[in-house]
C-alpha cells in the first residue's frame, strides 16, 4: 500500500504526517512532532515507515515575497521576467535564488503576480538534512502560504495564522495540487527520474533478451524449414525418377511434373476409356426377337448400334427396350435391303450414374 510523508516545518518544530492512499483518497495514518534546535538543524529520528513519496512545506517566515504588476499571465513569460525583477533582492543576484510565482489578482488590465523566493543556500541545507534520512521531496511548498491565498492580502503574509487542525487537510490538498514548488533547478526531484531510468534499463534488458530468444527461435525455424525443403526436394526427385525412369535431366522436378501432367491432360480422350463389358451385358438382356446387331461402336459414352431386322416394327420394339438401359435412344437410319430385310442404325448414350 502506498505511503507518503508530508514534512511540515513550523516555527520551532517540525511535524510529519504519514498518509496512506486508500480507496482513491489519502488517509492520515500517523503524525509526529520533532523539535527544531535551529531553523535548519533538526532531527526526525525514529521514522521507520516505508515511505514511497515525500513532500515538504516551509513556513512563511522562511520565504520572501514581492508583488509585481504584469500585462500578461503566461507562466513561462513570467518566469522569464522574474529574474530581472528579483536581481537586486540579494547579494549575487537572482542566480542565488529559487523562486516561483502565483497570480493573486487583476486590476486595470494588469495581473498581480506574487513572486515567492528563497535563497538557494537555505533550500540546500534543508534538503541535505533530509537526505540523511533518505528523504527526497517531490515538491517544496508552504501550507501557510496556501492558507493566506484563500483570502489574499499583504498583511496575511506578515502575520500568518493557521491552526494545527487545518494543517492536515491542507497537506492533502497540496499533495494533490501544490500551490508553489520551490524544488526547482538543481533542487528538482530526482528519485522518481532515477527509478524511471532504472525501470527503463531493466525493460530494455528484458526486451533485448526477448529479442534474442525470438531471433534464436526464428533461426531454428528457418534452419528446420530449409532442411525440410531439402528433404522434400530429394523425395520429389526420387518419386519423379520412379515415374519417369528414362528422364535423366531433372532440373526442377515440380515444374517438369506439371508439364507432364499438362501433356496427359491434353491427351485425355485417349485415356478415358469405356466399359465394353457393361455395354454388352446390357445388350444381352434385351429380347431382340429377330433383330440382329451387326456392328456396335462405343466412344466416350456414346453408343452406335447397326444391324438388320425383319420389319420396322421390330426395330421400334428394340428401341423401346434400349430406352430402359440407355439415354437418348434414337433410330438414326433405317432402309430396306435387297434381301428384304430392314437395315438400321440406332444411337444412344450410357446412363449417367
Amino acid at each position: 500500500m502506498s505511503k507518503s510523508i508530508f514534512i511540515d516545518i513550523k516555527e520551532g518544530e517540525i511535524e510529519t504526517y504519514i498518509f496512506e492512499f486508500r480507496h482513491g483518497r489519502f488517509e492520515i495514518k500517523d503524525s509526529k512532532r520533532y523539535p527544531v534546535r535551529d531553523r535548519y538543524d533538526f532531527s526526525i529520528d525514529g521514522l521507520t515507515e516505508d515511505i514511497e513519496n515525500a513532500y515538504l512545506s516551509l513556513p512563511l517566515s522562511s520565504l520572501n515575497f514581492r508583488v509585481i504588476d504584469l500585462p500578461f499571465s503566461d507562466k513561462d513569460r513570467i518566469r522569464e521576467i522574474l529574474p530581472f525583477e528579483l536581481d537586486g533582492m540579494v547579494l549575487g543576484g537572482a542566480e542565488k535564488l529559487v523562486f516561483d510565482d502565483i497570480i493573486v489578482g487583476k486590476s486595470n488590465d494588469k495581473y498581480q503576480v506574487l513572486a515567492v523566493y528563497i535563497e538557494k543556500t537555505i533550500i540546500g541545507k534543508i534538503l541535505e538534512r533530509l537526505k540523511s534520512y533518505n528523504i527526497d521531496p517531490e515538491f517544496i511548498t508552504s501550507l501557510e502560504l496556501k492558507n493566506v491565498l484563500k483570502d489574499f492580502n499583504l498583511a496575511g503574509l506578515l502575520t500568518p495564522s493557521l491552526e494545527d487542525k487545518d494543517r492536515i487537510p491542507l497537506s492533502i490538498e497540496e499533495i494533490i495540487k501544490p500551490t508553489i514548488n520551490l524544488g526547482r533547478d538543481e533542487f528538482s526531484y530526482t528519485r522518481g527520474i532515477k527509478k524511471t531510468r532504472k525501470s527503463l534499463k531493466v525493460t530494455a534488458v528484458l526486451a533485448i533478451l526477448l529479442a534474442i530468444v525470438l531471433a534464436s527461435d526464428l533461426v531454428l525455424k528457418i534452419v528446420s524449414a530449409r532442411q525440410e525443403i531439402a528433404y522434400l526436394k530429394s523425395d520429389m526427385r526420387r518419386v519423379y525418377q520412379g515415374i519417369f525412369p528414362g528422364e535423366k535431366n531433372i532440373t526442377n522436378g515440380l515444374y517438369q511434373l506439371k508439364s507432364h501432367m499438362k501433356e496427359l491432360k491434353n491427351k485425355e480422350e485417349f485415356f478415358i476409356g469405356i466399359d465394353p463389358l457393361n455395354i454388352l451385358l446390357n445388350l444381352s438382356q434385351i429380347d431382340r426377337g429377330g433383330v440382329i446387331f451387326n456392328e456396335i461402336t462405343a466412344d466416350k459414352g456414346n453408343l452406335t448400334l447397326k444391324g438388320e431386322a425383319s420389319s420396322l416394327s421390330d426395330i421400334q420394339r428394340v428401341k423401346v427396350k434400349l430406352e430402359r438401359l440407355f439415354d437418348d435412344v434414337n433410330i438414326s437410319d433405317s432402309k430396306a435391303s435387297t434381301q428384304g430385310k430392314m437395315l438400321f442404325a440406332i444411337t444412344a448414350r450410357e446412363k449417367r450414374a
